[in-house]
């Protein structure tokens, strides 16, 4: 069974990825899961790391 998918927030400029959405303009298609985000991707918005980001409750 698959878990849902998840948000997290940037904490920097509050930005969201969500793992339904992705991020396609970066090369991360739709359904990717945060743990499968590469660890050198940033945020689009203001290019923070990816360990700036936080799981949204």
């Amino acid at each position: 069974m698959n878990s849902p998918f998840k948000s997290y927030i940037c904490v920097l400029c509050g930005h969201i990825y969500h793992e339904a959405e992705g991020a396609p303009d970066d090369g991360i298609p739709p359904g990717t899961r945060w743990e499968d985000v590469p660890m050198n991707w940033t945020c689009p918005e203001c290019g923070a790391r990816k360990e700036d980001f936080e799981l949204i409750n």
